[in-house]
């Protein structure tokens, strides 16, 4: 059609897609990976730099919650950054950045200097991801390239925190410690490169509003103290002082941060983003999700390595069918049904069939069978993870102002990082309180002691079985918030406004369907 039939017909014209946009999604996928594989890879390594540095045990988890806590408290702002300075440059001052903050957790000498490139990597890393997420949102518009590459997207997402765990356990096992840091250095420095020369951000998309100084300081001072109170509930309990104080004051600091953000005039987080029906559903569910998956991969790793004596090589390994199930249930269920079926048909049986992965592993006794239960039950979970999260990644950021999609990018990530550090926390204080009741009831009758090790052993197992049927739960109440709550029908059925109100001529020309 010329461009004056589509003057005279009144229909916008389609924009033409970036030629790039398939080897751009190449880095971007690389530069995701290296972030999703930072989050597990560490934690792997973490032995042995406690001890090559001296950590102390009571120090020890500021490896993990240093990195958490800025990661997590800086999203929001680091997707308003990508908004205001364009995506493209965000993306590749983080990977700069990320790059030269895992040098010196690699180069360490001392607890001090490894906390403080674990917080560097936390602030790059909350400026890389939601750049990364919303490239892809900008740059592929057309619904089935959209979902092929958020397919891919999606993958990475879910199955990159299994494949830390294997590069993570090779490195430390074979190298050193320090190489689970600076292999991260020719991941962001090809992904920069990559980005530099590949990526054509399209005009126009940009937030030039100034920055929303209070909502920046609430939000982020509010997801600090979120964060660090499940972190710190972990090690000193829920009825820790602190951790209380910690509760209140997030509490308090993102109620806050609401009332100003419907006040301001260029708020940091439009709450148009969050108000609207499926977005809201989508950050819900992803985060219940996240709490059952996080505290997965730490009982497994931990069942395979203390009761069943794996190596950190073998139990990587272990994780291998679920992140087949993934990539399955992303590039090839979830993308050849996302532009036939609502999202919600793909998100609420997704979640339904990993919580029957899940409930599988509630059998799990100290001489499981390896081929008879775990490897079924971590296909069905990365089948229904990768299932339900390439739609939910995609109708996050779709039909989103280019404005926004930052933001919108940020709010997947901090409903994933929330959910990551409530579920360490939640399933890890289930996870030892049954297991120290267990042991209190059955050490009397254990007159070895062959026989104390085994009600040990028992009651580790009897903790991760406890967790996991809440975790069972939680996959539950995800799959009815989607089904529920997720209401657009497939891309491309009936156009309409996303709703978002002013503004509305930044829309993406991207198909959503009515409510």
């Amino acid at each position: 059609m010329s461009d004056a039939a589509v003057k005279a017909s009144g229909t916008p014209a389609a924009p033409v897609p970036d030629p790039g946009r398939w080897k751009a999604l190449i880095f971007i996928a690389l530069a995701q990976l290296m972030v999703v594989l930072d989050a597990t890879i560490v934690n792997i390594a973490l032995p042995s730099a406690q001890q090559d540095l001296g950590i102390s045990d009571g120090n020890r988890q500021w490896v993990v919650t240093a990195y958490a806590l800025a990661f997590g408290g800086l999203l929001l702002f680091g997707g308003r950054i990508s908004d205001l300075w364009g995506r493209k440059r965000a993306f590749v001052i983080g990977l700069g950045g990320f790059a030269a903050a895992s040098a010196l957790g690699g180069a360490a000498t001392n607890e001090a200097m490894m906390f403080g490139a674990r917080a560097l990597q936390g602030v790059f890393g909350a400026l890389l991801a939601p750049a990364a997420l919303s490239l892809l949102a900008v740059m592929f518009t057309d619904a089935k390239e959209r979902a092929k590459a958020f397919g891919i997207y999606g993958a990475i997402a879910g199955g990159g925190g299994a494949v830390g765990l294997i590069l993570g356990g090779f490195l430390t096992e074979y190298l050193d410690w320090r190489w689970t840091f600076f292999v991260n250095i020719p991941f962001a420095i090809v992904a920069a490169a990559g980005a530099y020369l590949v990526i054509r951000e399209p005009e126009g998309g940009r937030n030039r509003n100034p920055l929303d100084i209070p909502g920046v300081l609430l939000s982020t001072l509010g997801l600090v103290a979120l964060v660090y109170g499940f972190t710190r509930a972990e090690s000193e309990g829920w009825s820790d002082s602190v951790t209380i104080g910690m509760f209140v004051a997030s509490a308090v600091l993102l109620a806050t941060f609401v009332i100003v953000e419907s006040r301001v005039k260029a708020p940091l987080l439009p709450l148009r983003v969050i108000t609207e029906r499926n977005r809201g559903g989508i950050y819900l569910s992803l985060g219940l999700a996240i709490i059952g998956m996080f505290g997965l991969f730490l009982f497994l790793t931990y069942y395979l390595q203390i009761v069943q004596g794996y190596s950190p090589v073998k139990t990587g390994f272990a994780f291998l069918p679920m992140i087949a199930g993934m990539i399955v249930g992303s590039t090839q269920i979830g993308t050849r049904l996302m532009t036939r079926v609502a999202p919600r048909l793909l998100m609420g049986p997704g979640f339904l069939l990993a919580a029957v992965g899940m409930l599988l592993l509630t059998q799990l006794e100290i001489d499981s069978s390896y081929s008879a239960l775990l490897l079924p039950a971590m296909l069905l979970l990365g089948l229904g993870m990768g299932t339900a999260f390439m739609p939910a990644m995609s109708l996050a950021t779709q039909g989103v102002a280019p404005r926004d999609s930052g933001v919108a990018s940020a709010m997947v990530n901090t409903s994933q990082q929330v959910g990551g550090a409530i579920g360490t926390a939640l399933l890890n204080t289930i996870a030892a309180s049954a297991t120290t009741s267990y042991v209190a009831d059955n050490i009397a009758g254990a007159g070895t002691r062959s026989e104390q090790q085994l009600v040990q052993l028992r009651g580790m197992v009897e903790g991760y079985t406890s967790a996991i049927w809440f975790a069972v739960g939680i996959l539950l109440a995800a799959s009815l918030i989607a089904f529920t709550f997720v209401n657009a029908g497939r891309p491309g059925s009936t156009p309409v406004a996303s709703g978002d109100g002013e503004g509305a001529e930044d829309e993406l020309p991207v198909p959503v369907v009515a409510h």
